[in-house]
C-alpha cells in the first residue's frame, strides 16, 4: 500500500485528520512529531520552527524584541514556509532555507519572546491554518490543539520535568555542534533556568497561554526513552482513532 493510500482519513469527510501535539520547550514534540508522521504516513509540520524562523528574522533586523510595533510591520513583509523533508523540514524565511541556522539557543530565546504579543500570535496562527487546512498532518507547538486546531482528531499534550527536558535539549545542542550548524551548548543547568523561564513566559501569557486542551492525552515522558515515548504516542492515536470509528 503506498503512502498516500496509507494515510489516515474520516470516512464522513475528505479532510485527512489532524494530530496535534503541545507541550513545553524541550518536551520532545519535534521528535514524537516526526515519529508520528512517519508511522501514520503524515505530513510534519513544526510551528516553532516558524516562530524561529520569524525571530531569525527579526534579530537580523535589530528589532527590540520587547515593542510589538516593530514585529508587527515585519510580519507583513515576511513569508515562511515548511517543505517536509526526509529528516526534518526545510524552513524557508522569505526564500532562503533557513534550516540549519534557527536551532541556537539565541534565536530560540528571540521566538519565545516574540510569540507572546497577540498581534504576531494571530498572523502565525493563520499561515499555520493555512499550513494543515487540508489535513493529514501532524502538527507540533504551544497552542495547536486549542487555538490553531481546536477540531483536531487527535490532542496529545507532551511533557516532561525541566531537568530532563533541559539534559535532552543539551543533548540536541551538542548534536548540533558536532554537525558544526551550531555553537557549542551551555552548561545543561543554564538550559534548564532558560527552559523554567520560558515554561514562565508561555503558561502566563494573556494570549493563547500554554495548556492541555480539554480533549488532550497528556503524555509524561519523564521515565520514558525515546521508543517509549513514540510507542505511547502511536497507542493514543490509534486509541482516539478507534473511539471515533477512524481507520488507516
Amino acid at each position: 500500500m503506498s503512502a498516500d493510500q496509507n494515510r489516515i482519513q474520516s470516512p464522513h469527510s475528505a479532510r485527512r485528520i489532524i494530530v496535534a501535539i503541545d507541550g513545553p520547550a524541550g518536551a520532545g514534540k519535534s521528535t514524537i512529531a516526526r515519529e508520528l508522521a512517519r508511522h501514520f504516513a503524515l505530513l510534519n509540520l513544526e510551528t516553532g520552527a516558524m516562530y524561529r524562523a520569524f525571530a531569525l528574522k527579526a534579530l537580523r533586523a535589530s528589532l527590540a524584541l520587547d515593542e510589538s510595533s516593530g514585529l508587527v510591520e515585519l510580519a507583513a513583509e515576511t513569508s515562511i514556509l515548511l517543505e517536509p523533508g526526509e529528516e526534518e523540514n526545510r524552513v524557508l524565511l522569505d526564500g532562503e532555507d533557513v534550516t540549519g541556522l534557527i536551532r541556537n539557543p539565541t534565536v530560540t530565546e528571540a521566538a519565545s519572546r516574540v510569540s507572546v504579543f497577540p498581534k504576531v500570535r494571530a498572523w502565525m496562527v493563520g499561515l499555520q491554518q493555512q499550513l494543515g487546512a487540508k489535513g493529514g498532518v501532524v502538527m507540533e507547538g504551544r497552542d495547536i490543539g486549542t487555538v490553531v486546531f481546536p477540531h483536531a482528531e487527535v490532542k496529545i499534550f507532551l511533557d516532561a520535568a525541566p531537568e530532563v527536558r533541559g539534559q535532552r535539549r543539551y543533548e540536541q545542542l551538542g548534536q548540533l555542534d558536532r554537525k558544526g550548524s551550531a555553537a557549542p551548548p551551555p552548561p545543561p543547568e543554564e538550559i534548564v533556568r532558560d527552559l523554567r523561564a520560558r515554561d514562565q513566559r508561555d503558561r502566563n501569557r494573556a494570549d493563547s497561554p500554554l495548556k492541555p486542551a480539554a480533549d488532550s492525552v497528556l503524555l509524561d515522558s519523564t521515565n520514558l526513552t525515546l521508543e517509549q515515548a513514540v510507542a505511547e504516542a502511536v497507542k493514543i492515536v490509534n486509541e482516539k482513532l478507534g473511539a471515533a470509528g477512524l481507520s488507516c
